[in-house]
């Protein structure tokens, strides 16, 4: 039987969101070729249709989740030039923090397994970081905030990304709410601190 272009879009499609999930989830080495299908519901002929290796889904499913952080960014900025960071952060420190490991931001659950990667991984994950970092540089105060840090906003919104990605590792990696909930709070009023002193965040 022949499917038609539509159906295996969405197929594939399918197969890379159940993908995203299974490796924030159950890790790179935890995630079998059957548990993909299957949180899918496609057979492994099907699977093979459409990705070469476990490898190549993987790659493919992290440079989806970087793209979906990213779109999410342009999205807050283009909606609140003014406010996007805060809401951002509250997003990102909120919800991302505590909602199922599934739907958890690819940065933090995807990055460690990057590290033991391929170098075709690694440099596609790289590329994408990039674009990552200027968007979130794009949308940072210039002049003032270079003067305050000393830092350009390249390498101020590296340290951004890498302050929220960790926050967010050791917010969900704790067992006791309270203190989850302490780094939270006070990851996010460092970073405002920075980078919007005249904003506050309870």
């Amino acid at each position: 039987m022949r499917y038609n272009a539509e159906h295996k879009r969405e197929t594939r499609e399918r197969v890379i969101a159940a993908a995203g999930q299974i490796f924030r989830k159950e890790g790179y080495g935890g995630a079998g070729i059957d548990a993909l299908t299957k949180a899918a519901g496609v057979t492994n002929g099907a699977f093979y249709g459409h990705f070469k290796s476990k490898s190549e889904a993987f790659r493919t499913a992290v440079l989806t989740g970087l793209e979906e952080l990213r779109q999410g960014i342009a999205a807050l900025r283009a909606e609140q030039p003014r406010g996007w960071l805060k809401s951002f952060i509250g997003y990102y420190l909120g919800y991302k923090r505590t909602c199922g490991l599934g739907e958890s931001c690819a940065l933090p659950s995807l990055s460690p397994d990057v590290m033991r990667a391929d170098d075709e991984t690694r440099r596609a994950y790289t590329a994408e970081l990039k674009r990552i970092v200027s968007e979130v540089a794009g949308g940072l105060s210039g002049d003032a905030g270079q003067v305050r840090s000393g830092l350009s906003k390249e390498d101020r919104a590296i340290l951004l990304l890498a302050v929220l990605s960790g926050g967010v590792t050791l917010a969900r990696a704790v067992s006791d709410p309270d203190l989850s909930e302490h780094i939270a709070g006070l990851i996010t009023r460092t970073v405002l601190a920075v980078e919007s002193p005249d904003q506050t965040f309870p």
